[in-house]
């Protein structure tokens, strides 16, 4: 069969699947998993090809190749060699089902269409064809600089995290440190003159336990993620017990960080549990008794212990609760025992922790308790309306109240005058306003009225009517209980007002303090917005949308905050409208970042050029000055120059040409690396060659330093002339501040699979808050000697030599002085893994 003839059935239009085989560290068994994968395809009768493999020469791995169609390889030739590559017009030719593309973070050679493997691998999932590929933990972007920690050894290769959040499958390829150990010990990972060094560093237990549980973690994290999309498209609400998760309730009160300190224990006694902080802001105000620095305290002690602080906004709060809690698929609720008294459970009924045991049938709910339980003060309901119970309570006790009184004067009468008597029934109308409002105090009015009338103002036991004066005594008594009933409802109407202001005060307080600023401010507004109104989404959005079911607020110019979920009230849209001004804010904010940040390169080059121009004006007249006096001279009718005379001018001349030549060199290399255009050859260098071509290249007054260790040191991964170029500068530098007794010293050693040369002075060398400022380009930090060079030295060999793979980093030298590192990979490290790796174009 033809690989490369074209299929008959047209080329489909959905994207291509992509599952991803993901280890922790090479030698795992990826790509065989992967090829398994490709040969049980197969045989179900799906066209499987395989694009790229790499099989490192394992003879298992290369077993699994039989039996597979293989697409032939680019050729790409660079710099006088050829190169494989994937042959990606080959594979869109071909058109098969599913493709094998190893190697997901491998740099394509210079001159192929992408710059990198997983580019190759989007346009072929663009194209619709399936792909099926391979990548090791430590070339996850996000996690490059956890790695190098870990491991010492810098990671080049990345992919952006999102490419194979992307993928439709991830599958871990795992092994325990001591099997992969196991299997590098017996030859089935590497060459076994590698062995030794591989076990001795990358493939220590301890970096290897690491890795694996960065995989493990980063897996998990996938999983979870995936369950929470599949529950939210599915409506399901329910609570699915497959992690621990302890969502503790704070209201602000004394007794938060004794709650919190439970709930980490709690989750602690499960592997990998959550903790998670919610505080339900009412509409009409907070609880009672919450303090907004104690919140504050206690949210800190919550992220101390490694959980995650929420605030949501809710009226009834045991729904609100217990609605988080199951949005956040919880296991266990923790809520603090009521703080308030036996007579204010006995008059206004269940509380917050009843009904919310009441509503989580499928969450376990702690109650803890605590010091302050049963202690709180008697305070009036802050509730926007009245509950049901005390709508119906109040015009009960307005017409048993007054009766249970009249029962209790009449028992005791005599005790009491009339003026008395009235002034009791006063207070029963105040009691009765506080239950039920003014309604129900005009009700207790009236009765009050009539039983007064009736069993107190002679004649007892009769309605006097018509007694002027007893009229005039009732009108006056109704009129003041029915103003005091007024006005105590207008002072409760007023204090939940003051409440609610106070609950949007402190909403839009926590929002301020909890805005993460710098890239991320704008999905944290938005996550904090569907958070805090109980939304199912918040999201910006270009254009209104066409759903009179939405909530939509203009955030500026063409740009809308769109909530879906529950109608708001118009009392919300006022804190709506505020979160809507931070989130406007916030994308302008980002509007002038993204201003700045293109406006910066220019500056820098501005920058760059107005340095340069001092540069040519003033450094690089004193070798052209020096060679002009020098040619002149020789060329002087007037003068009769002796042989000597005329070899020490040609000798001047040729110096001064020569260090004119280093510095326009220095400079043109700078603006190379400034603008992105430097060509790298990348090959194994040995040291001992470089480093006496370096020495040579130096002015001839330069004291030569003393050698040491360049023979042991493997050949570095390099391009020689710029690694000379970075030698020379370094010991030219390190031998102008070197005192005459002590030489600079230049050694070379070999450290976990790379190479360090150390160029040694033994000067004055540099306080630490100027260990960076010496390589900016156009200075000389510290140098007394400002005739000579443009201060690009450090500036050029620390560029070069990153440009190479490798580090350049200042050292005290023990004694004093200044040490210059410079680090750069083994050869073999990286030919042997990939076939192109050392071949790049900046």
């Amino acid at each position: 069969m033809n690989l490369d003839a074209p299929q008959d059935a047209a080329p489909t239009t959905r994207p291509g699947k992509l599952k991803v085989f993901l280890g922790a560290a090479p030698g795992v068994g990826k790509t065989y998993r992967m090829l398994d994968e490709a040969r049980r395809r197969a045989g179900r009768g799906t066209d499987v090809v395989v694009g790229y493999a790499e099989c490192q020469g394992r003879r298992h791995t290369e077993e699994m190749l039989g039996g597979l169609k293989v697409l032939p390889r680019a050729e790409r030739d660079y710099r006088g060699r050829t190169y494989p590559a994937l042959d990606i017009d080959g594979v869109l030719r071909r058109r098969p089902e599913v493709v094998v593309v190893d190697e997901l973070a491998h740099s394509n050679v210079p001159g192929c269409r992408n710059a990198k493997r997983w580019q190759d691998v989007e346009e072929l999932l663009a194209a619709g064809i399936d792909v099926v590929t391979a990548i090791n933990i430590q070339h996850l972007e996000s996690l490059n600089d956890v790695v190098e920690k870990i491991t010492r050894v810098p990671q080049h290769e990345t992919v952006p995290d999102d490419v194979v959040r992307r993928a439709d499958q991830i599958e871990l390829v795992d092994m325990p440190p001591e099997a992969l150990r196991r299997r590098m010990a017996h030859g089935n990972i590497y060459a076994p003159d590698k062995v030794d060094a591989s076990l001795a560093n990358y493939f220590q237990t301890g970096n290897l336990t690491a890795l694996r549980e960065l995989a493990l973690l980063w897996v998990a994290d996938r999983v979870d993620e995936a369950l929470r999309n599949y529950r939210s498209e599915h409506g399901i609400g329910g609570v699915w017990e497959t992690r621990e998760r302890v969502v503790v309730a704070l209201t602000g009160g004394p007794e938060g960080e004794t709650l919190i300190r439970r709930a980490a224990r709690i989750a602690a006694r499960s592997a990998r549990g959550e903790l998670l902080a919610v505080h339900i802001v009412r509409s009409d105000g907070l609880a009672g008794g919450t303090s907004h620095s104690a919140l504050a305290r206690q949210r800190h002690l919550v992220e101390t212990l490694g959980g995650s602080y929420h605030s949501v906004v809710g009226d009834d709060v045991p729904t609100a609760l217990v609605e988080f809690a199951r949005a956040e698929n919880a296991t266990q609720l923790v809520l603090g025992t009521s703080r308030r008294g036996r007579l204010e459970r006995f008059l206004t009924g269940l509380g917050i922790g009843e009904t919310t045991v009441a509503l989580s049938s499928d969450i376990d709910v702690h109650m803890v308790t605590h010091e302050r339980a049963g202690r709180g003060r008697m305070l009036p309901s802050r509730r926007r309306t009245l509950p049901t119970s005390r709508l119906v309570a109040g015009p009960v006790a307005g017409l048993l109240l007054p009766v249970l009184l009249t029962f209790l004067l009449d028992r005791a009468r005599g005790t009491f005058n009339l003026t008395s008597e009235a002034l009791l029934f006063l207070v029963t109308v105040m009691g009765v306003a506080c239950i039920g409002g003014v309604v129900s105090a005009l009700v207790a009015a009236l009765t009050a009225s009539l039983l007064l009338n009736y069993w107190f103002i002679p004649p007892i036991g009769e309605f006097t009517f018509n007694d002027p004066d007893n009229m005039l005594a009732l009108g006056v008594f109704a009129v003041v209980a029915g103003t005091v009933a007024a006005t105590v409802d207008r002072s409760l109407k007023l204090s939940r007002r003051a409440a609610r202001a106070t609950a949007e005060a402190e909403t839009l307080s926590s929002l301020a303090g909890s805005i993460v600023r710098g890239d991320d401010a704008i999905p944290a507004l938005l996550t904090r917005t569907q958070e805090t109104f109980g939304m199912d989404s918040a999201e910006l959005v270009e254009e209104q949308v066409d759903d009179p079911a939405a909530t939509q607020v203009s955030v500026g110019p063409g740009l809308f905050l769109l909530l879906r979920g529950r109608t708001l009230p118009a009392s919300e849209r006022r804190v709506l409208a505020a979160f809507a001004a931070h989130v406007a804010a916030a994308v302008e904010r980002a509007r002038l970042a993204e201003a700045a940040a293109a406006i910066e390169p220019v500056r820098a080059a501005d920058r760059m050029r107005t340095a340069l121009l001092a540069a040519v004006s003033h450094d690089l007249r004193t070798p052209l000055a020096a060679g002009w006096a020098a040619v002149g001279s020789l060329r002087s009718p007037d003068v009769d120059f002796t042989d000597g005379e005329r070899d020490e001018l040609l000798a001047t001349a040729d110096e001064s040409m020569a260090r004119l030549g280093r510095l326009i060199d220095n400079l043109l290399d700078m603006s190379r690396l400034q603008a992105g255009a430097l060509t790298l050859s990348l090959c194994p260098t040995p040291l001992e060659q470089v480093v006496p071509s370096a020495l040579d290249s130096l002015p001839p007054d330069t004291p030569l330093p003393v050698i040491l260790g360049l023979e042991e040191a493997p050949p570095v991964l390099a391009d020689p002339p710029l690694l000379e170029r970075v030698i020379a500068n370094l010991v030219s530098n390190a031998a102008r501040y070197a005192p005459a007794e002590h030489p600079v010293l230049v050694t070379a050693s070999a450290l976990a699979g790379r190479v360090e040369v150390r160029v040694v002075d033994r000067g004055p060398g540099l306080p630490p808050t100027d260990r960076e400022r010496i390589f900016e380009p156009f200075q000389r930090l510290g140098d007394n000697d400002n005739t000579t060079g443009v201060g690009l030295g450090l500036a050029l060999a620390r560029g070069l030599t990153e440009a190479m793979g490798g580090t350049l980093t200042p050292e005290d030298t023990p004694g004093g002085g200044l040490t210059m590192v410079v680090s750069m990979p083994f050869a073999e490290a990286v030919t042997g893994r990939t076939g192109t790796d050392a071949h790049r174009e900046l």
